[in-house]
């Protein structure tokens, strides 16, 4: 039936001349506007299902890290459960932090900004324009008031949400001006200076200056993107010694084009700055020794995983290995020349065997255990989180009996390999505190059943919902959130 109706598809496609397709794509471009519109509507109406009051229906018990107010939208809106949030995400296919915005975002255009809301809606403004202004007002600092998110609201509202972020950082600072929203006074704040204009200057000038990597986005020959704002000062410094850097590189024969000899100038300057720091600990600073006496210039831990074969994934590229700092494959070339590479520290980590059964007696997990479930998991195990396993806890599947040892009963809740997971510190409550539920199926891939009913596959290479449940549950389980009557 699917491939009848694709093939139907294409045929009608291939019927249609230059001026059919322009309206076509125009079709299918109103529609997706009016998908993401319904989204907002029907994530707003999510969150209406779940407001503070109904905590007390689901809890029968308090304990603490139990669910909890979790405002995620401005001044005015209402509130929501932390725990309904991440069921709206997974059915979405997207992350917990994801579906907090997209409800953030409902409320706040529904309630501080109606006129956009309205536009959303009627085709006037496309979804994601106006959440763009939503972002804005819900994170204006200072807070904004209802007031004044109105008046932004009718500002952007005549133009049909046609600004940009410039114009949009202008309307913010106009309307904590007009507003008198009031701002940390600077210590040397001196009588006599327009308290109002300083307010609204201190706004727009913000100190902007920042370092960022962009780690999410690896490239495939091991380049990854740096931005930065400095002052002016600093980038001609920089600059000038990148410059020399590069110079000094090519005088020593390297044939790498201008940039690339820049990147590595710059590289350079970092392990230069490494080897003083290593080389000035201590209470005095001794004389540098010379030559290839220098303190190592880099100290990195680098976890590469490779197949048992050695080969790894092989690829156009050449032998690949994980790595697992940015979950992105390197070349083994690569990881050969930062091993190689002068004044570097080599860190050597015992091979685990991934699919050994580890197990002890005792609650707390040994560290080897520990190691051997974060590389197999390599990320928080929940559908659509990526949060890297070394920064979660690690999570016994079936509970541990603390009392079965005593009584002499058999422990339902091993501290082994094959019950334990990587859960973020937000994923491990609500699977402790809800009707969350997920089973270790084979080694890395786990199953989720969320308190509606719908299923999901966890393993290394992603998530993927399963079929979702039959449309015969007509009421929420009782564990649910219900709205109060009035």
């Amino acid at each position: 039936m699917i491939d009848t109706r694709k093939r139907h598809v294409e045929h009608e496609v291939d019927d249609l001349g230059a001026a059919g397709l322009l309206a076509s794509i125009r079709s299918e471009r109103r529609a997706e506007d009016a998908a993401a519109a319904r989204q907002l509507e029907l994530a707003a109406r999510w969150a209406d299902l779940h407001p503070p009051e109904s905590i007390h229906h689901a809890a029968a018990f308090s304990v603490p890290g139990f669910d909890h107010e979790e405002p995620i939208a401005g001044d005015g809106c209402p509130l929501v459960t932390e725990f309904c949030i991440p069921e709206l995400g997974t059915v979405r296919g997207i992350s917990t932090t994801a579906a907090k915005k997209l409800i953030g975002h409902a409320l706040e255009l529904r309630h501080r900004l109606p006129r956009l809301w309205a536009q959303v809606h009627a085709g006037r403004v496309p979804a994601w324009r106006a959440r763009l202004v939503a972002e804005t007002t819900i994170h204006a600092v200072p807070t904004l008031t209802v007031e004044a998110a109105g008046w932004i609201d009718a500002q952007v509202a005549t133009v049909a949400g046609k600004v940009g972020s410039a114009q949009l950082d202008r309307l913010v600072a106009e309307a904590i001006k007009r507003y008198d929203l009031s701002l940390e006074p600077r210590p040397d704040f001196e009588a006599g200076e327009d308290h109002e204009d300083f307010e609204a200057d201190q706004y727009l000038n913000h100190d902007a200056r920042h370092v960022t990597f962009d780690t999410r986005h690896v490239h495939y020959d091991g380049l990854m993107r740096m931005e930065a704002e400095l002052d002016l000062a600093d980038v001609y410094d920089l600059d000038a010694a990148i410059q020399h850097g590069a110079a000094a590189l090519k005088a020593l024969g390297s044939t790498a084009p201008l940039g690339a000899r820049r990147a590595a100038a710059l590289g350079d300057l970092a392990r230069t700055q490494t080897a003083l720091d290593l080389h000035a600990q201590g209470t005095s600073m001794p004389a540098a020794p010379a030559g290839d006496h220098l303190p190592a210039g880099r100290e990195v831990v680098l976890h590469v995983h490779l197949d048992a074969d050695a080969a790894g994934e092989d690829t156009v590229f050449g032998p690949t290995a994980r790595l697992e700092n940015g979950q992105r494959l390197a070349l083994l070339d690569q990881v050969k020349g930062w091993c190689a590479s002068s004044r570097t520290k080599v860190t050597i980590r015992p091979v685990l065997d991934l699919n050994a059964e580890l197990t002890t007696d005792t609650y707390a997990i040994p560290a080897r255990l520990r190691e051997q479930v974060v590389q197999r998991d390599r990320t928080c195990v929940f559908p659509w989180c990526t949060r890297p396993a070394r920064a979660c806890d690690l999570d016994h599947i079936a509970p541990f009996d603390h009392h079965a040892a005593t009584e002499g009963r058999p422990q339902p809740g091993p501290t082994a390999t094959s019950n334990l997971a990587p859960l973020c510190r937000s994923h491990h409550r609500l699977k402790t505190h809800t009707a969350w539920r997920y089973e270790h199926l084979r080694p890395g891939v786990f199953e989720w059943t969320s308190p509606h009913g719908h299923h999901y596959l966890r393993d290394r290479d992603g998530t993927t919902a399963l079929d979702p449940p039959p449309p015969t549950q007509t009421t929420a389980p009782s564990w649910i959130p219900q709205p109060r009557r009035p």
